[in-house]
């Protein structure tokens, strides 16, 4: 289950998305979100589920990814769709038992909620998968700057996002060690109820605060050793500079998040 966990990795490529300017990535996956959030039809969700998968495309990533980004979030995905299918009242019933009833306004809604969870999280993913930690810091230090007037230490939080990115993957690593080293000493993590496994989960935590700890410790070092004092007075190797790609890229999600607020209006 944790190597399912594909936040914050990166695969590398030559695509156009791989080579828009951050900024415009985290700009594109914002409009998308927020379009994400004023969809309420079939027309709107069909739209965005079509430019992800054309985005998906374009990226040249395997849908796998996607995929088993997406398996440790299903009890998420299940429950909330339960909720809703099962405790929204308006609609024509189609059947009940034990005081509960199915409607269709509930079908609807929650299949609208799992298709909203599961573009959400894959738009981020889409994201991660293309764009590198330090390019990601670079743009949200961007993006941000203007609350450098207001002294919001905006160059300190852009590279503790950008440590948070880099280690989920390392710390994932580090767990499934750890747990199949506590599984050669006689450790069982599969069978029992749920709270018995979450309870042999437990013993886990301590060395991998231990580890974390330690790694954080010498990422301190490093940083220090090499004169590290905060973004005042920093250079980039790389300046970000947008290209005539980027520009039709946000006007083209700018369509798309104004199309959404038309079908919206329109009630299509």
């Amino acid at each position: 289950m944790l190597k399912d966990i594909t936040l914050g990795q990166y695969f590398p490529g030559e695509s156009l998305l791989h080579r828009l300017d951050p900024r415009t990535k985290l700009i594109c996956t914002f409009i998308y979100i927020i379009a994400l959030f004023f969809a309420g039809s079939y027309i709107s969700y069909g739209t965005l589920i079509l430019v992800l998968f054309l985005c998906a495309a374009i990226s040249k990533i395997h849908p796998s990814a996607f995929f088993r980004g997406l398996k440790p979030v299903v009890f998420i995905i299940v429950f909330t769709a339960i909720l809703n299918l099962f405790y929204t009242k308006t609609g024509r019933e189609l059947f009940g038992f034990w005081g509960l009833s199915v409607t269709t306004d509930g079908v609807k809604i929650a299949v609208f909620m799992v298709i909203r969870i599961m573009l959400l999280i894959s738009s981020t993913f889409l994201l991660t998968y293309t764009t590198t930690p330090m390019s990601l810091t670079d743009g949200v230090e961007q993006l941000l700057s203007p609350l450098k007037k207001l002294h919001v230490p905006v160059h300190e939080f852009a590279m503790m996002m950008s440590i948070a990115l880099r280690f989920i993957p390392t710390l994932i690593e580090e767990a499934d060690k750890i747990i199949n080293a506590q599984k050669a000493r006689g450790a069982d993590f599969e069978t029992g109820k749920l709270l018995d496994r979450a309870k042999a989960l437990l013993p886990l935590l301590v060395p991998l605060f231990v580890s974390a700890f330690r790694r954080a410790d010498e990422l301190a070092i490093a940083m220090e050793s090499r004169c590290y004092r905060g973004g005042v007075g920093r250079t980039r190797m790389n300046n970000l500079v947008f290209a005539a790609r980027d520009f039709i890229t946000m006007g083209f999600f700018i369509l798309l998040f104004t199309f959404i607020v038309v079908i919206l209006r329109l009630g299509l």
